[in-house]
């Protein structure tokens, strides 16, 4: 994670997300891309003292990953004055906790949360009304996803095809088609 903190001064967190990584060992490109993203805006916008938290290859059904943990153990503690976001989806893909964490949690702590792509910002009223229905959408989005690739592994594995990553002992991986089997 990193850090632009002035000591003493509430930070501006910049959450990046990413469901599953881009295959390589380093940063995602979308990840460097969110990142970009929102210090453009923070900066432009005149929020300062930003501090990124990322969680790259963590799905958004489920709160449970580490820098989105560490920002509400921060938020718990005050440090925290804004979130921003790509999108909410970003926050999250369940509804019912990313709704809980936009109008109590946030609130509570006096922690302004915005949205840059879905022009969503808790300072203003008038966006306050759609923000559940895209929580709602974002999470059907998941479930639709979900749905379909296992309707497609399970497609493959009734027309003889091997769907695992590697292969069982004694056996290897066909070269010239990898859900192919020999011996």
């Amino acid at each position: 994670m990193e850090v632009h903190m002035e000591k003493d001064k509430k930070v501006t967190a910049l959450y990046c997300r990413l469901s599953k990584d881009d295959g390589s060992n380093s940063e995602s490109l979308s990840i460097r891309t969110q990142k970009s993203m929102l210090m453009e805006y923070a900066t432009r916008n005149g929020f300062g003292n930003c501090q990124y938290y990322v969680d790259d290859g963590y799905s958004g059904t489920n709160s449970d990953r580490p820098a989105f943990q560490e920002l509400l153990d921060d938020i718990r503690e005050g440090k925290v004055a804004t979130v921003i976001t790509k999108d909410q989806s970003r926050l999250g893909r369940n509804h019912i906790e990313t709704g809980t964490y936009m109008e109590i949690f946030f609130p509570e702590h006096g922690v302004r949360y915005i949205a840059i792509n879905d022009g969503y910002d808790s300072n203003e009223q008038s966006q306050m009304d759609i923000a559940p229905f895209r929580n709602i959408i974002n999470e059907m989005y998941a479930k639709d996803t979900s749905r379909k690739i296992k309707s497609a592994l399970r497609t493959r594995k009734k027309s003889g095809k091997y769907i695992s990553s590697g292969a069982p002992f004694g056996y290897q991986k066909d070269p010239a088609d990898h859900n192919h089997l020999v011996i």
